[in-house]
């Protein structure tokens, strides 16, 4: 799929978001956070949303109807999600995106569920955002957080000789828990791999001494630390397991993709994280590479972390389901994205089954970071998906 620069196009959509949608439109609601810490998740994604909203509409719509935009904001907060969620209902949409995060993204796809339309998870990574806690008629672009954990242990078994590993598990929302869920299901299956330690810790801890104490205490250091968190726990912990000397190999989930935060780690190296396409210029997809371009060029900056690609990929995705059912019904477009089996898009396969609405496998670029910069240096696909039973015991 050729990329063109949307410009144009895409800050003619983006004046549309809270403008009064026309009779004849096809609107989808944003219950998305414009402000607090979520924010730096949704905007991206949005904005890669609009990217392939303007296409559509360039093309001449969607069923022969432009798509026009409402928006409110959850303030990065669970009960504004809901109130969110019911200002788009009262103002009339088709369809809803909500918050890149299940915890904070739910409480407006319950009330989209409720109202019997599709909503889509920007780019949540919880098995939960979807059938299993939402409802039928829930999706989320994205891959599960599991499959990012186990997916990044088998790549380290494989490539780095990762034989002992630490987990050190922030506990302050479902995606973390998910990360380390995946890596914690792989190891044992990796022969000479063991876990030689657990740990936990929550995002605004101001201090994890006794955590790496416990690290500096073990007979040998471990050749990986399973660091599963977002941030700001990431950039916290990552500082003080530096600066204690620890120089184990650092191993994440997604979430720590981007050179934004690594200004709190001077120096940092022996980082690496399992991405869906790398912003950095060098994935070995064109297609890739000429997205990030119409990115910075529709935007005026580049993407700053993976996390816009999920954005593109939802509105492609309903936008097919949506021209295959001949209508933007629920029941009906979920029949439709549920029959796609290795969908083929500009970022990889996407499968959808009737009883999982998530990513359960992807090509993952690695991203290494060396001297605080990342660079990718490898691609790896898991070897088996993760079971469900497994998925939803986190």
């Amino acid at each position: 799929m050729k990329l063109k620069s949307l410009v144009g196009l895409t800050m003619a959509g983006q004046l549309l978001l809270g403008g009064a949608a026309i009779a004849d439109d096809i609107t989808i609601g944003f219950a998305i956070a414009q402000s607090g810490w979520l924010e730096a998740y949704d905007t991206p994604a949005i904005n890669a949303a609009n990217i392939r909203i303007a296409e559509i509409n360039a093309a001449g719509g969607l069923l022969g109807r432009q798509i026009v935009t409402l928006t409110a904001d959850t303030r990065s907060d669970r009960a504004e999600s809901a109130n969110a969620a019911l200002d788009l209902i009262d103002q009339g949409i088709d369809m809803m995106i909500v918050s890149c995060d299940y915890d904070y993204g739910s409480p407006a796809a319950l009330i989209a569920e409720s109202e019997g339309l599709n909503s889509f998870f920007l780019c949540a990574e919880d098995v939960k955002a979807g059938i299993q806690g939402v409802g039928p008629n829930s999706f989320s672009a994205s891959v599960l957080a599991a499959v990012q954990g186990a997916s990044v242990g088998e790549w380290a078994y494989n490539r780095l000789d990762m034989r002992t590993a630490y987990v050190l598990a922030d506990t302050f929302n479902e995606y973390n828990k998910g990360i380390c869920t995946g890596f914690e299901w792989m190891i044992p299956q990796l022969e000479g791999a063991e876990i030689v330690g657990r740990d936990t810790f929550l995002a605004d801890d101001a201090s994890i001494a006794g955590q790496i104490s416990r690290i500096r205490e073990l007979p040998e250091e471990p050749d990986a630390i399973m660091l599963c968190s977002t941030m700001p726990g990431t950039a916290a912990a990552v500082r003080q397991i530096r600066a204690a000397g620890i120089n184990s190999a650092i191993l994440n989930g997604s979430a720590a993709d981007g050179s934004y935060w690594l200004e709190a780690v001077p120096n940092l190296s022996n980082f690496y994280v399992p991405v869906q396409g790398s912003i950095y210029g060098d994935d070995p997809r064109p297609e890739v590479n000429a997205f990030n371009e119409t990115f910075e060029a529709a935007t005026g900056g580049s993407p700053s972390s993976q996390y816009v690609y999920p954005g593109y990929l939802l509105i492609d995705l309903w936008a097919r389901a949506v021209e295959r059912a001949g209508t933007t019904d629920a029941e009906a477009v979920t029949a439709q994205l549920e029959m796609m089996d290795n969908e083929p898009t500009i970022f990889g396969p996407r499968t959808f089954t009737n009883t999982l609405h998530h990513q359960n496998a992807t090509l993952y670029q690695i991203i290494e970071i060396t001297d605080s910069v990342p660079h990718r240096i490898d691609e790896w696909l898991i070897s088996n998906d993760i079971p469900l039973e497994v998925l939803l015991a986190q």
